[in-house]
């Protein structure tokens, strides 16, 4: 993987060296001398991560950093703070002013290399998403924004931690961001206390019955569990196995001693991130939904119906039998919104699509194609078997009155229906065009009745006077 890096510092020896240990692994290397400049860079080349030097003349790194995360423009950037400094409260400042992590110089090419790339990963997957919500916006309505208090609070919190005392002392900091907490004291135990209710996992990478990187990758290559959110625990010694973590997919990692702030801090991140991925993913599929259905009658809308139909008749197995389609609409429609109003007939088209919902099979496909034209389309049916369903519905509308909500007024409404069969790998132009034929037919027959495109029909209908035959 490579990627963009803007290196920040004020000492230019210190950039070289950055840029020569990024470079030789493929890296593309930005560079600033000071924080006016790194701003300036960051704004206009939007770099994929940035590595900025804490201590600097006239603008600190804490300032730049946090004048980069208030900008919208360079928000998701993420920022590594690399500094020379080891006191807690700079490291705490840090993480309020919005940085991801820290480097402490010397800076370790191990783990430089691999909290780039696990950071350059994370932030070109949320760049994704956020595309997908951006362009599915304008159909599920979704704001990122909400559910902000919902944010610091996690389902539940796999703690894989051998030491009791320990382990005693972390539950309890994070007690207030989380629903439940839960410990392992090895590999096993954690593997078998997986669940769906875990949104978070503190493993420790001295877990005495295995490797808790295998472990890791294990769930890294689950579906179900590829984006639960890891955090790595390792002693100052295990820096390399703490890399390999990170290479491996850990989001985030923890050196003891593990100090509670900075605990509250990294854990509140990965939430935070986790709800974020989760309403992206929530609005993507709601966008995708809506794109694919009718609003207000819960059908498949006329874009996926003909979508599968295509795929339908393609996949169609030599000699199997024909698929059926019918075609319908509500007679004299125009006059219920006329007399009655458009509410009315909204409600009319509603109460129709869930009459037809019930009078048909579970892997028959229902869709609206637009104002008050309806589709049907039943695999595997002949066309006597479609002529009886068809009358059977059409009778369903036409002897039960709608009632109105707004008063409780009663219309009665009836139905036309085309219908016509298609076989394997047939143009769905055809079939439509002759479906369409067959329900012209019947409004030119007087309405309220079923017309099928054919020589010829199998089977009897409950109510033969609605019955014909179009050739």
């Amino acid at each position: 993987m490579t990627a963009r890096v803007l290196v920040v510092d004020d000492v230019e020896l210190n950039v070289k060296l950055l840029e020569a240990k990024l470079a030789g692994e493929y890296f593309e290397v930005l560079s600033a001398y000071n924080g006016p400049r790194a701003l300036e860079l960051a704004h206009a080349e939007l770099p994929d991560i940035i590595l900025l030097d804490v201590m600097m003349p006239r603008m600190d790194g804490f300032e730049v950093c946090h004048r980069l995360k208030a900008s919208p423009r360079t928000a998701d950037i993420p920022v590594v703070m690399v500094t020379a400094l080891s006191d807690v409260a700079d490291r705490l400042r840090g993480l309020a002013a919005g940085a991801d992590d820290f480097l402490t110089k010397p800076v370790n090419d191990i783990a430089l290399f691999a909290r780039v790339r696990s950071l350059v990963r994370l932030k070109r997957m949320m760049e994704e998403l956020r595309l997908r919500e951006e362009v599915c916006g304008r159909f599920a309505g979704g704001d990122i924004a909400q559910g902000e208090a919902a944010d610091l609070m996690a389902g539940g919190i796999l703690l894989a931690e051998e030491q009791e005392f320990a382990g005693a002392r972390i539950a309890e900091t994070l007690a207030p961001l989380a629903a439940s907490i839960v410990r392992a004291d090895s590999c096993a135990a954690a593997q078998q206390l997986l669940d769906e209710a875990i949104e978070l996992v503190i493993i420790s990478l001295s877990l005495p019955d295995g490797d808790a990187l295998r472990l890791l990758s294990q769930w890294r290559a689950h579906e179900s569990q590829r984006e639960l959110p890891v955090l790595l625990m390792a002693d100052d010694g295990e820096l390399p196995r703490l890399a390999k973590g990170l290479d491996l997919g850990a989001n985030d990692y923890l050196v003891r001693p593990v100090d509670r702030n900075e605990l509250l801090a990294r854990v509140r991140t990965q939430i935070r991130r986790k709800r974020l991925q989760e309403r992206l993913r929530d609005n993507y599929r709601k966008s995708l939904s809506l794109a694919l259905t009718d609003e207000l009658t819960g059908l498949y809308n006329r874009r996926y119906v003909f979508a599968h139909m295509q795929e339908l008749l393609a996949r169609m197995p030599a000699g199997a039998i024909e698929t059926a389609v019918l075609l319908f609409d509500i007679d004299h429609f125009k006059q219920v919104n006329d007399v009655h109003g458009h509410p009315a007939g909204d409600q009319v088209l509603h109460e129709l699509a869930a009459r037809a919902l019930r009078h048909v099979r579970s892997v028959d496909l229902i869709g609206r194609l637009g104002g008050e034209e309806f589709i049907i389309v039943m695999p595997e049916t002949r066309l006597g078997g479609a002529i009886v369903v068809a009358d059977r519905l059409r009778a369903a509308i036409a002897h039960e009155p709608f009632v109105l909500r707004d008063g409780g007024k009663t219309l009665p409404v009836t139905i036309s229906i085309g219908i016509a069969t298609a076989g394997r790998g047939e143009e769905l132009d055809h079939v439509l065009k002759r479906a369409d034929d067959a329900l012209y037919a019947a409004k030119h027959a007087g309405r309220n009745r079923v017309i099928a495109f054919g020589d010829q029909y199998a089977a009897a209908a409950g109510d033969s006077v609605s019955i014909a035959v179009a050739s």
